[in-house]
């Protein structure tokens, strides 16, 4: 006899739920983001209409070698400037309708299966990091969006401004860069390209070291690869075990922790420490949930989430990036 409508088993069973929020299948790691959230990366601003960071770009030549009564050098020299970074906005909305809000809120009684407003909000607020890593880790590809590693660290640093510096004109306001292309075999020239660029951005090799190296996927496993296999097999009788790969989170070069992210440049490598690379924000707009609204004309209530950052650096030169990986 065919079903009148839902059958007989659909009118008299209930599903069988597991979990208490629906599974995660699209949110990648967003690595970079959550780097960036390190005591000392983040930096809040209390107001003000830009990002300003003061800075030192010369010495003063007053100094030097004088014979017995030759007259002191009294030039005035001009040794500060400032960079400048625009605030940029990162925003988005959660939308949820009366109707949905009515048939779920009884979940406790057994009508919904999951707490919808809990789990929109956390999705949107997941959504709002989503898109803060791919900015952050872009090249600004429109005049809103956040200027990204790919501007601050460039491949071309002898090109393009960066708060407001021309880097083709001033050389102190370029990044560090070094070619990480293969001669022969794949990744020969990796760790070379790594040691340069590691010690180029610091101060005598051991001031102002890169803390963190951010990279995608293949060029993080190009890296492992190079590791000598005595390496790989000290680290496995440490542990009394045969695992005689490394866990990703204890690779690191010259100290600094290496991770891969799936929004990075391909190919790419970056350098850059909590110093000298900063996430600009302002005092009371960071992941800011406002209060919900409601729209006269709709039955609905709307969530609003904004961010006001951008990305920014004192001193490019502490910062690097091995480029064209292979």
């Amino acid at each position: 006899m065919p079903d009148v409508n839902i059958g007989e088993l659909s009118a008299t069973v209930w599903e069988r739920k597991f979990g208490t929020k629906p599974t995660d299948q699209i949110f990648t790691s967003r690595a970079f983001f959550f780097s960036m959230g390190e005591d000392g990366f983040r930096e809040e601003a209390n107001g003000g209409r830009v990002f300003e960071h003061g800075f030192e770009y010369a010495e003063n030549s007053n100094f030097h070698s004088y014979t017995e009564y030759e007259e002191l050098d009294a030039s005035a020299m001009s040794v500060f400037d400032a960079y400048r970074y625009d605030q940029k906005i990162c925003a988005g909305t959660v939308v949820i309708s009366e109707l949905a809000r009515l048939r779920a809120e009884v979940a406790a009684a057994g009508a919904g299966k999951y707490p919808l407003l809990e789990i929109k909000l956390n999705n949107g607020k997941n959504s709002h990091i989503a898109d803060m890593n791919r900015q952050l880790l872009g090249s600004a590809a429109t005049g809103a969006d956040i200027n990204g590693i790919q501007v601050i660290i460039s491949t071309t640093p002898t090109t393009g401004t960066v708060g407001g510096v021309n880097r083709a004109t001033y050389s102190f306001a370029r990044n560090r860069q070094n070619s990480g292309a293969q001669s022969v075999t794949a990744y020969d020239n990796l760790r070379a390209a790594m040691t340069t660029t590691y010690n180029q951005c610091s101060l005598g090799g051991v001031e102002n070291v890169p803390r963190w190296i951010c990279t995608d996927r293949p060029s993080m496993q190009g890296y492992e690869q190079i590791l000598v296999a005595i390496e790989q097999i000290a680290e496995a009788k440490m542990k009394k075990d045969s695992d005689i790969a490394f866990m990703n989170d204890m690779l690191k070069f010259k100290g600094a922790q290496m991770f891969f992210d799936e929004d990075a440049p391909a190919g790419n490598m970056y350098f850059y420490n909590n110093v000298n690379l900063k996430v600009d924000y302002l005092k009371g707009g960071w992941m800011k949930m406002y209060p919900a609204q409601a729209p006269y004309n709709q039955l609905t209530n709307v969530h609003r989430v904004m961010t006001v950052a951008n990305l920014a650096t004192n001193a490019g030169r502490h910062l690097g990036v091995v480029s064209a990986i292979t």
